[in-house]
């Protein structure tokens, strides 16, 4: 048996057809099951393994960093069915709306926005303030809330599969990922087909295939989000050190984590949100 049909097999065998078990009794055995087959396979196979494998649809949401860039690059080049989305928080770097219209006329593919709620972003900047996200780790989380989470809710609503550009390398909160696991959250597989992979590989691979990339890359801008909470990182700094700076804590908005902050009501913000600069 070669290593793609290994690799279909376990990952047939973790994610069995009907309701998965969400008991947190082994909640590392799926990872376990699907990890090391596909260590052989190049990106392209990784994906297309997912994809032969996993019945019902598969989306791909991409920020358009060099790991999605990468995997956007391997779905597209190779026509495989899955459906690939942007969650348009409002607030990217204008270099990020140009590499999205890049990478479209590149493939010749349309990228899908799924946008926030217009009332929920509305209400979010009557109680915050435009820049309310400053002030708090909550108020940042919040926003994240209504841009970021909420969006991809319904981007992933009725798919069997969530393809990441995760890598274990990103950040200690990440170390544990593997190629692909149950998320009981979102009640799918979420699959991370560059898990094991090291920033210098993905480089690499974006420059053997001629892959459009965000210039702010090249500005030491490494992990790149919304623009007003992102920095380029200083030397010395892990690579999601320049999301949200000016907090200690964990670099993580939401997006793969079980837990959503809820929206406030619309309220007179009193304390006006402290200047802040990279």
């Amino acid at each position: 048996m070669n290593t793609t049909k290994i690799l279909q097999e376990r990952i047939r065998v973790a994610f069995a057809p009907g309701e998965p078990s969400f008991e947190p009794a082994a909640p590392n055995a799926p990872a376990q099951l699907s990890s090391d087959g596909c260590l052989t396979l190049d990106l392209p196979q990784r994906i297309a393994a997912a994809r032969n494998t996993v019945s019902g649809r598969i989306v791909f949401t991409t920020s358009f960093g060099i790991e999605d860039q990468a995997i956007t690059h391997a779905i597209f080049s190779q026509a495989i069915a899955i459906d690939v989305l942007t969650l348009d928080t409002g607030r990217l770097f204008p270099e990020t709306y140009e590499l999205w219209a890049r990478t479209e006329r590149r493939y010749g593919r349309r990228i899908h926005a799924i946008c926030p709620d217009r009332v929920g972003v509305e209400s979010l900047v009557a109680c915050q303030g435009i820049n309310g996200f400053y002030t708090s780790v909550a108020a940042r989380k919040t926003c994240c809330a209504v841009r970021k989470v909420e969006p991809l809710r319904r981007a992933l609503a009725g798919a069997a599969a969530w393809i990441t550009g995760l890598r274990a390398d990103q950040s200690d909160e990440r170390v544990g990922i593997s190629f692909a696991a149950v998320d009981p959250h979102h009640r799918l597989v979420k699959v991370n087909p560059l898990f094991d992979w090291t920033r210098e590989r993905v480089l690499s691979f974006i420059a053997e295939h001629g892959i459009p990339y965000n210039p702010l890359h090249d500005q030491g801008f490494v992990s790149i989000g919304c623009a007003p909470c992102t920095r380029a990182i200083r030397a010395g700094e892990q690579e999601r050190a320049g999301r949200w700076w000016w907090e200690q804590e964990r670099k993580e908005c939401g997006l793969h984590g079980r837990h959503i902050t809820q929206v406030p009501a619309p309220a007179q913000f009193k304390d006006f949100p402290k200047e802040v600069t990279p």
